[in-house]
This record gives structure tokens, sequence and C-alpha cells, in this order.
């Protein structure tokens, strides 16, 4: 394995259950299968600093293994085709613009309905399956018209808070932000954390300062995100989603999609290993989403199948596995069009919203 540790961790998953931003042990339906273990939803464990300082990252391994799934991982014909259905039910339909508006926010909550321009859905003979994005990722200030536009549906709302994209905020801000947008009816938080904590190696401050934001949340999922293009380091990013993880993240997210350098396979090949490892050790399942940069249907292909790999098919699905991708959405549409009629359509054809 390219990544490794080497302290056992015991019981610690039920120990000290109660500790500050933490969820109480209690009885859970299992949320995953990993190697024919049942898994529970993350409910945080206390800050192990032994694992934290034995992380280890073998980069010329990950880069490697990563170069093999764009090299010799290929799906054809019908099976591309359930593939890329299956990538629009991960997504989370995103707009983080300055200028972003009610109107905006009202016309991707319709594309999020109806992902997939009709006259395609009967040409493909899917109408039975009812395809819908996963979730619609706003800013605070548009959660209340996302809220309205998606009522009966089952697609989430996603706030960013924290200061997104910078997280360098007060921290009281930071929470009362958070907690702003789940009375507001946002079901997910993605939740952006200090990097310097990171860089100072400050794993307890950092370890306190995502349990609040996850004590905050209350019901609603948090997804905590990196910002691993800015983490400069794979062990960097490995030890910092081992962290996120133990304070209780239910999703560790690459990217704030603002970085100079956002989702890669190699940073995707080292978190989905660390919810591997982490998965082991606890019995507990943690969610993944790679954002920013991903706008081909081949490279939705492409992280599908890291996942499959790595954690098994029962992370792809919305509850273990988002994609924040929103341009790659009218990709999708062309090759499902090219698929139908034998012709690819110009992408005009396929708007976002």
């Amino acid at each position: 394995m390219a990544l490794t540790q080497n302290t056992k961790l015991g019981n610690a998953a039920n120990i000290n259950a109660g500790a500050p931003g933490l969820r109480p042990p209690v009885e859970r339906e299992p949320l995953a299968l990993l190697s024919g273990r049942e898994l529970t939803a993350n409910r945080g464990i206390p800050l192990n600093l032994d694992w934290i300082e034995n992380v280890r990252v073998n980069t010329s391994a990950v880069e490697r293994r990563a170069q093999t799934l764009v090299t010799r991982r290929t799906v054809k014909k019908d099976w591309q085709i359930a593939w890329l259905l299956r990538a629009i039910t991960c997504m989370d339909l995103t707009t983080l613009s300055g200028d972003d508006t009610d109107e905006r926010v009202r016309r991707l909550c319709a594309k999020g309905r109806q992902p997939i321009r009709q006259d395609l859905v009967k040409l493909l003979g899917i109408e039975s399956l009812n395809i819908q994005v996963a979730a619609i990722c706003v800013y605070h200030t548009f959660v209340e018209t996302a809220v309205r536009a998606l009522e009966g549906s089952s697609i989430k709302v996603a706030a960013v808070s924290t200061g997104f994209p910078a997280g360098l905020s007060p921290l009281d801000e930071r929470v009362a932000e958070i907690r702003r947008s789940v009375e507001a009816g946002a079901h997910e938080i993605d939740v952006v954390i200090t990097r310097a904590h990171v860089f100072g190696g400050r794993w307890q401050a950092l370890f306190d300062e995502i349990a609040t934001f996850k004590a905050a949340c209350g019901n609603a999922h948090m997804k905590v995100i990196l910002g691993t293009g800015d983490l400069l380091t794979l062990r960097n990013v490995a030890r910092a989603s081992m962290v996120a993880m133990m304070a209780g993240a239910d999703f560790i997210k690459t990217s704030t999609g603002k970085e100079t350098v956002n989702a890669t396979l190699p940073v995707g090949l080292v978190m989905t290993r660390a919810i591997r490892e982490y998965a082991q050790q606890t019995g507990m399942a943690v969610g993944f989403k790679p954002a920013g940069g991903i706008r081909t249907a081949k490279q939705s292909v492409e992280w599908l199948s890291l996942m499959k790999e790595e954690l098994g098919a029962s992370w792809l699905n919305a509850k273990l596995f988002r994609l924040g991708a929103s341009s790659m959405l009218a990709d999708i549409e062309r090759q499902l069009e090219f698929h139908a009629t034998g012709r690819y359509s110009a992408e005009y054809r396929h708007p976002l919203a």
C-alpha cells in the first residue's frame, strides 16, 4: 500500500465518545460494506496523534497507481452509459459566483431536477429511473431559494460556509454561518479548514476546529474541504484527511474549486485510501468528494473507477460519493446523445441551467 500507518487503534472507536463535537454511540444501520464488513456512519473518534504522525505516503507509487486508472480501465457502449448516469446521480450542481442571483439558483435547481433533456430520456428508455442530481450547492444567501425550488424532490441543498473559500474569518463567525445555513434549511454544509494548522502540524487545533464545525451542523451532513492544492504534499493530504475523519466528517472533499490546483487522481487515491484505512480500523464509513477541474464525461468514469477499485461498489452512490463538477454535465449529455443517435451535438444544446 502507498499509504500506511503502524499504530494499533484497538477499540478507540468506542472510547471517549462524549468528547466535544463527537457523536454519541448509537445503533445505526450499515452505511457500506468493506471486505464483507458492515460499516456505520462516522461518529468520530478521539484524536490519535500517534496514528497521524505515523502516516507515510509513497508518492511515486501513488502516481504510478493513479496512472493505471486512465490507461487500463475503459467502459464502452451500454456500460459507459450506465456509468455516466450513475455519475449524474452523484453530482453536486454548484454556483458560487459573485454575480449569483435567485433566478440563476432557481434555474440550476430546475436543471438538477431534470439533468437530461426529455427527448434523450425517451430515446434511451430511462424514464423509470427518474435521474436527478444529488445536491445543489450555493452560498448561504441562496439556501432558502434553493430549498423552495427543490421542494418535493429528494435533492439536497448544500451550503458552503466557514469563510469559503479561504476559511480565515474568525472562528465564531464561521460557526455562526454554519448555524444560519442549517436554520435556513440546508441539508449539507461544506466547511473549509484552516490550512495553516496543517502546515504547522497543529493537529489538535485542526481537530478542535472541525469538531466545533460538526457540532454546529447538528443533523446536517458535513463535508470537510481540505484545499488539497494548497497543502503542498500528499503526506499533508493524508494527515489532514485522517484528522477530519477523527473529528466527525461525513465527507472529505478535495478542493473549493478556487485553488490553482484542484482535484487530481493522485490526491484522490491518497484520500480514498485514508478512508479505507479509517474504515478498517473503526468500522465507520466516510464519503469522498473530488471537486474542481472535473469537466469531461471521461473524467467522471475515471473517478467512479477509482472509487470502485479502492473502496468497492457500496461507495458508488450519493450517500458516499459526490462529484463537484457542474460543467461536466453538458459533456455527459453530449455523450448520451451520441449513444442514442450516433451524432455529437453542439454544447449549446445542453445548457447547464
